[in-house]
């Protein structure tokens, strides 16, 4: 399908209702996602306590991309393309390392944590390697959390800096560290995960984990008295009482999405856990648990929770027109230590349980989308999130007309 007919297709198209098949099959439409969604929108990459020291770096894996996310001096981390300016190839092969300089195997040209050239044997007296360096992308921080951005001229990072540091100052993000992170591969089109993200429809009937402890599973919750009484506790409790959304068409520019929302926690839970009790110290400068978690976005594809103790942090991917990453971290206070302060496997036990129950459902939901007999239906009352999502998606390809 062109992109003419592409773009008809997305006007003529009902409101909330579900995508046609076409969307979550067809390679062109795979690269449009990648090329005006993916390459032009704030990715979140990692936590800066995955590279603590200089020279300490990890692989950002995207698409046909691959970025060495490296710290370059104390204080400024880096975002260098891997592809080495000789003939392409990748320097860094392994996960993650530590490397004063960053060397290529195939011919040993050596670059600085700048990406500068800094060596590159046998290539005469007329080679002048001062103008040749790793193509950098943009860094975004945002407490201790990395985020990544390929296009040329991305929205300012600090539309979600300015949106989010004062209610995320508590949880001191900054001096948290990962306590695991884990990547879930998904045989669907990324837009099926990133729907069943984006609604609690399905919470009751496919998590009952999530659903005896969090409010979002109950229709109303989150106005109800007991929501109330949570965002009245925030503030003794040292947490911000402000809720932010500018998300999807609502952003104040493409991919820089911004969200902080609170809701409730239900039947006496106080964290995310198996039997509602903590799960590792206090975060930050949070002085008790309130009741509730939060909501948190950042960039159309990367969501959080924040609990009191720990925070997760969700991040879907594209790798193929049927296939997508869920990739998530676990965030505890950096001082914590694995076994006196948090058992690792109690603290990973939800939203594990919860993702591998999501990767059943959405790869059922795509083999049903790739049913000859598929036809898109209407979202019910507690999709709503979904359609904000859809709406968006959609509008690209109308712009684009």
């Amino acid at each position: 399908m062109n992109q003419q007919e592409i773009v008809r297709l997305a006007e003529s198209l009902p409101e909330h209702f579900s995508l046609p098949q076409i969307f979550y099959r067809d390679p062109d439409i795979y690269r449009h996602d990648v090329e005006e969604i993916f390459l032009k929108s704030w990715l979140y990459a990692g936590h800066q306590s995955e590279i603590p020291n200089v020279g300490d770096w990890f692989l950002f894996e995207f698409d046909r991309e691959s970025v060495i996310i490296v710290r370059s001096s104390e204080h400024e981390i880096n975002a260098l393309v891997n592809v080495c300016q000789h003939r392409g190839s990748r320097i860094c092969v392994e996960t993650s390392g530590c490397s004063k300089r960053l060397t290529c195997r195939y011919h040993g040209w050596t670059y600085d944590l700048e990406g500068q050239l800094r060596a590159a044997a046998h290539m005469g007296e007329s080679f002048d390697k001062s103008d040749i360096r790793l193509k950098k992308i943009h860094v975004g921080m945002l407490g201790g959390m990395i985020y990544v951005n390929f296009a040329e001229n991305p929205a300012s990072f600090s539309l979600v800096t300015d949106a989010l540091a004062e209610c995320l100052a508590p949880y001191d993000l900054e001096n948290a560290k990962v306590a695991h992170r884990q990547n879930y591969p998904i045989a669907s089109n990324w837009k099926l995960a990133v729907e069943n993200y984006t609604e609690c429809y399905h919470c009751g009937p496919a998590h009952p984990e999530y659903s005896r402890g969090h409010g979002l599973a109950v229709p109303g919750t989150r106005s109800s008295e007991l929501g109330l009484a949570v965002m009245k506790r925030a503030s003794a409790c040292g947490l911000s009482d402000k809720s932010v959304n500018r998300f999807y068409l609502g952003a104040p520019a493409f991919g820089a999405d911004i969200g902080y929302d609170r809701y409730p926690l239900i039947r006496d839970h106080l964290t995310g856990s198996e039997d509602g009790r903590p799960l590792a110290p206090l975060l930050g400068s949070i002085k008790d648990f309130d009741g509730g978690t939060t909501d948190l976005q950042v960039g159309p594809v990367t969501y959080g929770l924040m609990y009191c103790d720990h925070v997760v942090i969700y991040r879907f991917t594209p790798s193929g027109p049927e296939t997508s990453d869920c990739d998530i971290t676990w965030l505890v206070r950096g001082d914590a230590e694995e076994g006196k302060d948090y058992d690792r496997e109690k603290l990973i036990w939800l939203w594990d349980v919860t993702t591998h129950a999501d990767k059943a459902i959405i790869e059922r939901n795509a083999r049903g989308v790739n049913s000859r007999y598929y036809k898109p239906g209407p979202l019910s009352e507690m999709e709503v999130f979904t359609w904000d999502f859809l709406s968006w998606y959609l509008a690209g390809f109308k712009s684009a007309a």
